[in-house]
């Protein structure tokens, strides 16, 4: 889950000024954690502690207000309701990478990415793009080949994952849509030789950079088993102590027992 964190971070800066390069600081001084972190670390608070998503989504944005919330959300967020409003944003599957780590079935990570998604993002482009990237995750940690996954998720989702990072960028633009978003984000951790490159090629696309990244950091620190510590570093400290420790006891619980180093 911490790969997701280390793409929204990474990617931050270059939401609103999108570039076309791999060539690129990872960190930057006004480089920070936004939404897509936020509401991983609720995705994982919900899954430690048995709570509903939908309550865990409003209680951790409410204390982390201004972190990029989009408009439908920020409204959701404020008022008093739990009806969701239809949305097939992005934001369903920025946030479902625990869930990708913590169970152990198909039908499990495809359920649970549902229900994460759906107390918001009900629409059927919403739930599907949560539950691919969820099962992304869940088939990297598993052990699958990147062609096994590309086959896979393509199969069921009919997302077209037979491009490459350098066939998308030039036509590319910024995309708040889960199906402009998921697959591209799956492509890039794809074509990607190790955690850093897979980053750095979703960056690059020039699109919804934070959240592209988050969601191609979390496939990637599934598949290659760990993010690499010089970035772990940089990141741990830009979080807030609540963050760190629902990491930490995820981690503990879930990532560790789950990812064998090989």
């Amino acid at each position: 889950m911490l790969g997701s964190i280390v793409g929204d971070i990474i990617g931050s800066v270059y939401e609103w000024n999108r570039i076309k390069t791999t060539k690129f600081p990872l960190f930057q001084d006004n480089s920070d954690y936004t939404d897509d972190s936020v509401l991983t670390i609720a995705t994982a608070y919900s899954i430690l502690n048995n709570v509903p998503y939908a309550q865990s989504y409003k209680d951790f944005s409410r204390r982390y207000p201004c972190r990029g919330y989009g408009g439908s959300f920020q409204g959701w967020i404020m008022s008093e309701t739990l009806e969701p409003y239809n949305s097939w944003g992005n934001g369903s599957a920025m946030r479902v990478g625990p869930v990708g780590f913590a169970y152990e079935t198909v039908k499990e990570v495809l359920e649970q990415a549902k229900r994460s998604a759906e107390v918001t993002h009900n629409h059927p482009e919403g739930i599907k793009g949560a539950q691919a990237t969820a099962l992304s995750i869940f088939l990297a940690r598993k052990g699958n080949d990147k062609e096994t996954i590309r086959k896979e998720i393509s199969k069921r989702f009919s997302y077209d994952l037979n491009r490459t990072v350098e066939e998308i960028r030039p036509d590319y633009h910024f995309n708040e849509s889960c199906q402009k978003t998921v697959p591209e984000a799956i492509v890039a951790f794809i074509d990607s030789d190790d955690f850093e490159h897979s980053i750095r090629l979703a960056v690059s696309l020039g699109g919804d950079s934070d959240t592209l990244a988050c969601i191609t950091g979390g496939i990637a620190e599934a598949y290659y088993k760990q993010v690499p510590y010089e970035i772990e570093d940089k990141v741990m400290v830009m979080l807030p102590e609540d963050f760190i420790r629902i990491l930490q006891l995820f981690k503990k619980q879930y990532i560790t027992q789950n990812i064998k180093l090989t």
